[in-house]
């Protein structure tokens, strides 16, 4: 299998106001099928590194006398170039699937169709406004659901879950999407540990099974060392340590 890069970060910066940065000078590369954790305090810049590479927040533009600013590439393909999102990145996003804490399900959409909206990047814009999926697409999700363990809560509202229901509803959810990355930022901070370990199970399944790339943002070190092969530690917006897992301790 190629050994592409699938995320590859060069140079990047991220302030927001008063001039702080939040990411200072981060540069990095995630190959193709690698499952890595990314680890750091709180503030420590995670949650913007994972938006930024969904291309929901631009990174910062180069000052005059630096020359060429960041860029965040995926699938080889740019999505951030000197503090710009570029045009295509929607169709990127198509290809990636997010994750967040907070889970982003539809209180008020059963479980079925809140797994099938991982479908609207691949269909008709209007026959997606309108929720109206075929047979087919909803035995697709009915499938994701199963394999996560939620099919039986399949007609349920979604504010009707629990949290750990709602983010393997929310995981089921790129599974139909058919993501070739999976970006989770801390999934499991809400979590109790039962539920924790079995949605890190499922993105360990996915990519293993699925050759899914996954960077999941985590603030809890042991489940990166039992989980993630590899793992990039933040501190103050910069990258202090970047290699296998179990050397973490040694290292940081």
């Amino acid at each position: 299998m190629s050994n592409q890069a699938v995320i590859d970060v060069r140079r990047v910066s991220k302030s927001f106001e008063r001039g702080t940065r939040v990411l200072d000078d981060v540069t990095f590369a995630v190959a193709r099928c690698e499952m890595v954790a990314l680890i750091g305090a709180s503030g420590s810049g995670k949650s913007t590194l994972i938006r930024a590479l969904a291309g929901l927040v631009p990174i910062d533009r180069a000052a005059a006398a630096a020359g060429s600013g960041g860029t965040i590439a995926i699938f080889g393909e740019p999505i951030q170039r000197d503090g710009r999102i570029v045009s295509g990145a929607k169709e990127l996003r198509v290809r990636m699937g997010v994750i967040f804490q907070q889970f982003n399900l539809v209180p008020r959409l059963s479980v079925l169709t809140n797994v099938c909206l991982g479908l609207l990047g691949r269909m008709p814009f209007l026959r997606g406004t309108l929720n109206n999926f075929t047979m087919d697409e909803k035995r697709i999700a009915m499938h994701a659901l199963d394999r996560v363990g939620m099919s039986k809560h399949a007609l349920k509202r979604g504010s009707e879950l629990s949290g750990g229901q709602q983010q393997r509803a929310a995981i089921a959810r790129t599974l139909v999407q058919r993501a070739e990355l999976l970006l989770a930022d801390e999934p499991i901070a809400s979590l109790d540990p039962a539920s924790a370990r079995r949605v890190m199970d499922i993105l360990a399944d996915m990519n293993r099974q699925d050759g899914i790339t996954v960077l999941v943002s985590l603030h809890q070190v042991e489940y990166a060392l039992s989980y993630c092969p590899r793992a990039i530690a933040l501190k103050a917006g910069k990258i202090v340590y970047d290699g296998p897992s179990d050397e973490l301790s040694r290292r940081c």
